[in-house]
């Protein structure tokens, strides 16, 4: 206002001085001058200015400095196309000077737009936590759209969470968004496939109810990973050039959303090892310290019983019972440091079976196995560690007998399929649920429902299969058709039959 005021206020000074020489001036020379006023009153004003001072301009010339003076009309008709010549150049000229300015003005605002990007990149780069990374882009985001408030959501399933907020402080006025309404907008994001990463504020900007706010998805790899969450004192609105600015920013802020979750899950994975390295550190020394306590146990038992002392025969079992876990315990850890030893060799299919019989004899006592060897083909022999592979099929044994009705038969066969040799142990007993078959190989795995004492803890099948695996041979659950469980343990068979 106070320019046009200041013009204006000009535009009538120089109109008084000329009026009062305009005897001895020619009308060029007004001409000029209110051409100068003209083109200064649009620099500084822009076109409404410009266009006023030049229909000011051309009355003014016409009735001070046109013969007859004080009137609007004109004795020549010459002077007709100096009025005219000025109020087309004048009009040019405001044009011209307002698409330059807005041109400077363009260039200007494009320049701040590639230094906020450099920023951003630096940002990104010089940043040691993806955290601090991510605060400095909602600031950055803040103060280049010249807004009071950024925040930015991170998105993990169907979660919503805040990850940083620029200022800390909620705002004041525009009211912040709950978590289901952000839920209920990423799924609405998530439903628009079309949509390309970077794209999020101009094909997803979403008003509420209050003007001043702004949401928008944070989208990357093809999909929505977080959310953008804008305020202001006033109304928010963007016109197109600030449009694709943000959806500049938005993109950048997405990857550092992605960096922000993948660090946290990598740290997590990390934590993970860290503690599944702990606990087999801790297994072992524990284990390695237990066996000279458990063989003094032992001992003792023994001489107990030899004096009648009922209560030791339950002290040995128990004391062998637990010697056994140690045991196991230590073959673990040796089996995931690598430190277990296996020494492949010639042997045959019918030794191996029978070693296990023989071994599992005491547990099987009056249970009957059927077996069933092919002898249709020639000698089933292979290469494999006998006392490796005789402790996992003794496993699968007294699994079976475990958990197989008394009356109930346990059968062991023996084939070859190609170039391993198949040995199955199948049981009658109540089977493994679908949902349960994949965790039968983990340590410590006990089936749901099982009795606290059953013998057992859960070490045995996961052993197995790892020292198949040192053989190069494999250790499979399959459901025994009619009911029951049935393992199925391969080993490289002898290439040359």
């Amino acid at each position: 206002m106070w320019g046009w005021l200041c013009w204006a206020t000009l535009c009538v000074l120089a109109t008084v001085v000329l009026r009062a020489h305009r005897d001895g001036v020619d009308t060029v020379y007004a001409v000029l001058t209110y051409l100068l006023i003209i083109l200064g009153g649009s620099v500084s004003g822009g076109r409404p200015l410009g266009l006023a001072l030049t229909f000011a301009g051309f009355l003014l010339i016409d009735y001070f400095f046109q013969v007859p003076y004080g009137t609007l009309s004109v004795s020549k008709p010459l002077d007709w196309i100096v009025l005219l010549a000025f109020l087309t150049t004048a009009v040019v000229t405001t044009q011209l000077l307002t698409q330059e300015r807005a041109r400077a003005a363009e260039a200007e605002r494009r320049a701040g737009e590639v230094a906020s990007l450099g920023r951003l990149g630096a940002e990104i780069l010089s940043a040691g936590r993806a955290e601090d990374s991510l605060a400095g882009i909602a600031e950055l985001i803040r103060t280049s759209l010249e807004i009071t408030h950024c925040r930015i959501y991170g998105r993990e399933h169907d979660a919503v969470h805040l990850l940083v907020a620029s200022p800390p402080a909620a705002p004041a006025g525009p009211p912040v968004p709950d978590r289901d309404e952000l839920r209920r907008f990423a799924e609405t994001a998530d439903a628009l496939d079309h949509v390309e990463d970077g794209a999020s504020a101009a094909a997803l900007q979403s008003r509420a109810a209050d003007e001043r706010t702004v949401v928008a998805a944070l989208r990357a790899h093809r999909r929505t990973v977080g959310l953008l969450y804008l305020a202001d004192e006033r109304p928010i609105a963007f016109d197109p050039a600030r449009r694709r600015f943000l959806d500049a920013l938005a993109y950048y802020a997405a990857l550092a959303v992605e960096r922000t979750r993948l660090v946290a899950t990598a740290e997590h994975a990390e934590a993970l090892r860290e503690a599944d390295r702990l606990k087999d550190v801790v297994l072992a020394s524990v284990s390695h310290d237990l066996r000279t306590p458990l063989t003094t146990i032992k001992a003792l038992a023994q001489e107990g019983a030899l004096h009648g002392d009922r209560n030791a025969l339950a002290i040995e079992e128990q004391a062998d019972r637990l010697g056994h876990l140690v045991a196991d315990l230590l073959d673990l850890s040796r089996l995931k440091g690598g430190a277990m030893p296996v020494h492949p060799e010639l042997n045959t299919a019918e030794d191996l079976v029978g070693a296990a019989m023989r071994q599992m004899a005491g547990v099987l006592k009056d249970r009957r196995v059927e077996t069933n060897v092919d002898f249709t083909e020639p000698a089933l022999t292979g290469r494999f560690d006998f006392v490796q592979s005789l402790r996992i099929l003794s496993n699968l044994l007294g699994n079976a007998v475990r958990y197989t009705p008394p009356a109930s038969p346990i059968e062991v066969s023996v084939h070859r399929d190609g170039a391993a040799l198949v040995f199955v142990v199948a049981d009658r007993g109540p089977g493994i649920p679908m949902a349960e078959q994949d965790r039968i190989f983990e340590p410590f795995y006990r089936p749901p429902g099982a009795p606290a004492d059953g013998g057992g803890a859960g070490l045995g099948l996961s052993i197995a299969r790892r020292l198949a695996e040192l053989q190069g041979g494999t250790l499979a659950y399959a459901a025994r058709p009619g009911g029951g469980s049935s393992f199925e343990l391969r080993l490289p068979a002898d290439p040359t039959l």
